[in-house]
């Protein structure tokens, strides 16, 4: 017999007041002065704390006397997931991309509110979640597959020239490079100081590919074991100094340019982390449930551990879920200063 992990009250109504979306499905909250409940995000005015109580679901809540908010509607958070677990069996069943009204219809939505929806539930659209799926196996192919060909064939494209219509910008280099381990792809690296140590600064052509403290060369070609690994020199200059001002103010926004390639799940816990707005936090929680799998608490930390490029990549923003520091690939000294400086207390 399984014990339910009781819901953290304190945490319930800090993201109540916060109106916080990415937790509505993870409890109901119910207003004890209307006898109806509401789903944490919901824009009406806040009650007294003391008139509130929280209930894992709907179900819960109803048990115990409530009725529906008619403007929240939290009933429906049940059937959004839902829709985005089918448009997601729907994505991942194709060959081919499948337009916004189509996916819309077939779930049952409007165009531009499931587009909205998908987005808040994933960390990514629709067209982004199926190009990712499908570089994905590309990849994974690449690496088992005799030939690149029969890679294409493997990963689902009717024809190689439809995987170069619309995978091969995606993984960053070309297919038979990434099936050999890099090879044939230069990458120019240079160690810079900063305030917080020193700090390799790796790029390819098309964007920086690791960005690391404390490592160097060597470390960088057990990464990278089949790419040219070449000192960076000038070419590397301009970007180099922009990574480090990064470091030195972290709240800065460099748009800087990367070539980095995880998995869908892996790419969309990325951009939530880069979409927390400086100076802000997240819990692994949180991010679990914007990149769509609201349990894969532990795959949050999993993907904050496979960024190639610290600070660029703000893994630092994520916390746990009582807000203590949880890990650092670098230290929880390097994580507590780059927090400090962008001004989280």
């Amino acid at each position: 017999m399984t014990t339910e992990t009781p819901i953290d009250i304190d945490a319930a109504w800090a993201a109540f007041e916060a109106r916080d979306r990415a937790a509505d499905g993870r409890f109901v909250v119910a207003v004890k002065s209307t006898g109806i409940y509401c789903k944490p995000s919901c824009p009406a005015r806040h009650p007294r704390r003391e008139n509130v109580s929280f209930y894992r679901d709907p179900t819960e809540a109803r048990d115990a006397g409530f009725r529906a908010c008619l403007r929240c509607k939290p009933d429906e958070v049940g059937r959004d997931r839902v829709a985005v677990a089918n448009a997601i069996a729907l994505l991942e069943a194709a060959e081919d991309a499948i337009s916004l009204e189509e996916l819309a219809a077939e779930v049952g939505y409007a165009p531009h509110h499931f587009h909205r929806l998908f987005k808040r539930a994933t960390g990514v659209t629709p067209a982004a979640y199926h190009r990712g799926l499908r570089a994905t196996r590309v990849a994974h192919a690449l690496k088992e597959e005799a030939s690149v060909t029969n890679a294409i064939y493997e990963a689902g494209y009717s024809a190689p020239s439809r995987f170069y219509e619309s995978g091969a910008k995606r993984l960053g280099m070309t297919p038979s490079a990434w099936r050999q381990g890099g090879a044939g792809v230069t990458i120019r690296w240079t160690i810079a100081d900063t305030s917080l140590g020193k700090l390799l600064i790796a790029a390819t052509d098309k964007g920086l590919c690791r960005v690391s403290f404390d490592e160097d060369a060597l470390d960088l070609a057990k990464h990278f074991p089949k790419a040219e690994i070449v000192p960076g020199g000038a070419a590397l200059g301009d970007l180099a100094a922009r990574v480090v001002a990064k470091v030195e103010s972290p709240d800065r926004d460099q748009n800087l340019p990367l070539d980095v390639q995880g998995t869908a799940f892996q790419e969309a816990v990325w951009q939530a982390l880069r979409d927390i707005p400086a100076g802000e936090t997240r819990s692994y929680g949180e991010l679990a449930a914007i990149a769509g799998s609201p349990k894969a608490v532990r795959a949050v930390g999993s993907a904050c551990g496979a960024n190639h490029v610290a600070v660029v990549i703000p893994c630092h923003r994520a916390l746990r879920s009582d807000g203590s520091m949880g890990g650092y690939a670098y230290g929880v000294d390097r994580k507590t200063v780059l927090l400090d400086r962008e001004g989280v207390k």
